[in-house]
């Protein structure tokens, strides 16, 4: 049964939503411009224009509404805690903007190398990711993290995730949930977690990361929730044996990984599906998904410190699925992401 009056519930709460980072982003860009440190890169390469932004991001909504309407996933809100502790985010955000503009302006990300704890970290994982100080190992970093991404897409990020939701509701369509697994990779501050737990309560849920703030603010963000297992643990080497896991998800990650470890990520995936198991993957657009977009894509790097991205725009996915045993069964475009479906077919030969 159509599920009408969630669809206007969702499509209205975006609406408001985008509104809301609109006007943020309004406000960051003037207090930038008043510091001096608006970023001058220009790129070579394409950009779509403001109105085509727009209409795009607005399909994207109108598409969320729609996957309500049609039962993939609930209207509930996704944001949890309390306004007064968004409020006190939005504060830190603001008065962390200064710090951000300068070191993107001087170029420097080396402040996670001064923590004790990045000694036990990989080499490509120890820097400041975004010019956020303390990179991932910070809990002010984590307590950012959301309000940061949403702000960047306009409030888009949370329907973003969604869109890669919508396929594992597809999967798990006529299936028992409560016999079912789902494991998270790189689970972050745990919003697309929780976003699998208020659509499907009964669900096997498992996420980990390698950083140990983020994976504190993910067991924030569930609580009152049926718990998910959150565990801190490398994606090159999961702690979990083969074949374990009826889905696999991975959102935002693949972008943040030197060609090399993306290569064993895909392979640890592989490896923890089951066969006939499905995996997700949401990311960031790669050059030509949207070519008159690809510039948008040589800037990111360069405005926020992605050093591995730029591989990653024109990194042959679909051939590493292919050989990891992945096999295709779709690619569909989300605003500024991809989504790739992925059934495990057989072991890499």
């Amino acid at each position: 049964m159509a599920d009408t009056l969630g669809m206007v519930a969702r499509l209205a709460g975006n609406s408001i939503r985008f509104g809301w980072y609109y006007g943020i982003n309004w406000l960051l860009d003037r207090q930038a411009a008043r510091l001096g440190k608006r970023p001058q890169f220009r790129p070579k390469r394409p950009v779509p224009s403001r109105q085509e932004l727009l209409a795009d991001l607005a399909r994207l909504l109108v598409q969320d509404a729609g996957n309500v309407r049609d039962g993939l996933y609930p209207a509930e809100d996704d944001m949890p805690g309390s306004i007064g502790d968004y409020i006190d985010r939005l504060r830190l955000m603001m008065a962390d903007l200064p710090g951000a503009l300068e070191r993107r302006a001087s170029r420097d990300a080396s402040s996670v190398k001064r923590q004790a704890e990045a000694t036990h970290l990989p080499e490509y994982y120890a820097q400041d990711f975004h010019f956020q100080a303390g990179g991932y190992l910070s809990d002010d970093s984590a307590r950012l993290y959301d309000l940061q991404v949403e702000t960047l897409f306009y409030g888009s990020a949370a329907a973003m995730r969604r869109a890669g939701l919508a396929e594992v509701a597809k999967f798990l369509k006529g299936r028992d949930q409560r016999r079912l697994s789902l494991l998270d990779v790189a689970c972050g501050t745990g919003r697309f977690l929780r976003q699998v737990r208020l659509a499907f309560p009964a669900l096997k849920l498992t996420g980990f990361d390698l950083s140990e703030p983020y994976v504190r603010e993910a067991e924030r963000h569930m609580q009152g929730l049926r718990p998910a297992e959150l565990v801190t643990a490398n994606a090159e080497a999961m702690p979990f044996p083969d074949a374990s896991q009826d889905i696999v998800t991975c959102i935002y990650l693949f972008h943040e990984l030197p060609p090399e470890v993306r290569r064993r990520v895909t392979s640890e995936i592989a490896r923890v599906l089951k066969h006939d198991g499905l995996f997700v993957l949401v990311d960031s657009l790669q050059m030509g998904d949207k070519p008159g977009w690809d510039g948008l894509l040589e800037a990111f790097p360069v405005r926020f410190h992605e050093p591995y991205f730029e591989s990653y725009a024109t990194d042959d996915l679909d051939a590493d699925f292919t050989e990891a045993g992945l096999a295709h069964l779709s690619t569909s475009l989300a605003f500024l992401s991809k989504v790739m479906v992925r059934r495990k077919v057989a072991s890499p030969g």
